[in-house]
């Protein structure tokens, strides 16, 4: 059943569990290790817009970082079945992610929101792109005429998303935020204080050095990589994308309460 007004930490616990946003989560457990094995092969793809060296060449220092963050099982040698993502570490990350968030609308600074996965993610970073302007910060607006080889880097309900032949594309890639932040600096025109965002856009505006704050799911390992060493501040643990986009509407709630924005 849904929640109507704001969850408390045991309503929202309850509800990440019953709509597996976290808990028994649908991404099973091979997909995650075959993941985890890519980044430490050093495919591209799996690095979000970020760098990381020679550091995590070793797929098991990448699952003690995920075990640790997220909360996936921590035993190598298990290999196949469910995986999991533990509900208390999302609350704890929505916690220090409504701190960063209560500095911004204190400050009354300049945020960015994006996303590479619209299909569960958009109208989180709209509510919270919402509720920052009402307290007064800037949402920026990306310049025009941005685009990347995946497509055009477009700007729906105050978030950056990439698109394609009149679709919204999911996309892991850093290169849609390396565009816009070379056409603001290109205009002229100042980077923002604050980007919020998931994949390869939070990825690389953390690489940038630009404080940045996101979300992951338990088989994208680069961000939660990327929050041990300091490069991004905060990374919820969650399913990106479950049934119905309307599930993390809770969760929503419960962050912009915590931040003073509701």
């Amino acid at each position: 059943m849904p929640i109507s007004g704001t969850p408390s930490r045991a309503q929202l616990l309850d509800h990440l569990v019953r709509t597996r946003i976290a808990g028994d989560v649908a991404t099973p457990r091979e997909n995650n290790l075959s993941h985890y094995r890519q980044l430490a092969n050093g495919v591209r793809n799996f690095w979000f817009g970020l760098e990381l060296g020679d550091r995590w060449t070793d797929e098991q220092d990448v699952l003690a970082v995920m075990a640790e963050r997220v909360g996936v099982n921590d035993d190598p040698e298990y290999r196949y079945g469910q995986d999991t993502i533990d509900p208390e570490l999302t609350v704890d990350a929505l916690d220090r992610m409504a701190a960063r968030l209560r500095k911004a609308a204190g400050g009354q600074q300049r945020v960015l929101f994006a996303t590479g996965h619209p299909g569960g993610l958009l109208d989180v970073h709209r509510a919270t792109a919402a509720a920052l302007r009402a307290a007064g910060c800037e949402i920026m607006v990306i310049p025009d005429g941005l685009q990347t080889d995946e497509g055009y880097v477009m700007q729906f309900a105050d978030v950056a998303v990439l698109e394609h032949g009149a679709t919204l594309w999911h996309t892991h890639s850093g290169e849609p935020m390396r565009a816009i932040l070379t056409g603001l600096e290109r205009a002229g025109r100042p980077l923002p204080d604050l980007v919020v965002a998931d994949h390869g856009w939070a990825g690389y505006a953390g690489q940038h050095g630009l404080d940045s704050v996101g979300y992951a799911d338990c088989n994208d390992p680069a961000l939660f990589l990327a929050e041990s060493e300091g490069t991004v501040e905060v990374v919820v643990p969650l399913d990106d994308h479950v049934v119905s986009p309307r599930h993390y509407d809770p969760m929503t709630a419960y962050l912009l309460a915590e931040a003073g924005l509701s």
